[in-house]
Formats: C-alpha cells, structure tokens, sequence
C-alpha cells in the first residue's frame, strides 16, 4: 500500500513538506501529484477514480488558496 500526496499547486508544497518528512522517515512508499480542479480537472478525477486500483490506501490532499481542488479530488 501506498500513499498519494496531492495538492492543487506546486506552491502548496511548503503545506506538505513535513508530511513527506514522516513518511520517509517510516519508509512508507508515496507519490506526490499536482491536479488543479481548474487546469486539469480530469487528470484529477482520473487519479482518484483509479487510486485504489494502482495501489494507493491513503490520499493526502493539501491545498492553499485553491480549496476547490481538494473538493474535487476528494468527490469521486
């Protein structure tokens, strides 16, 4: 199993940071991805749709200003 970390903007990254820490602290297999609801809503629907079939058993969401694309993500 592993965990998907995703936010909506690179410039999210400095949300998530520490999280990453911990999991390669742990050794816990991650990816990190970047769909905005506004740019690539289908990449993002995509991705959650298909995650527990790829292997994913946690989805980590972060978002800055853009709320929304944690909403989307998070609503298949």
């Amino acid at each position: 199993m592993k965990v998907g970390v995703v936010m909506g903007s690179t410039s999210d990254l400095s949300v998530v940071e520490k999280g990453i820490a911990v999991l390669k602290e742990y050794g816990v297999p991650f990816e990190v991805h970047v769909f905005s609801a506004h740019r690539c809503p289908e990449e993002a629907r995509d991705f959650a749709a298909t995650a527990r079939e790829k292997g994913f058993g946690v989805l980590i969401a972060a978002a800055g200003m853009e709320k929304d694309d944690v909403m989307v993500l998070f609503s298949y």
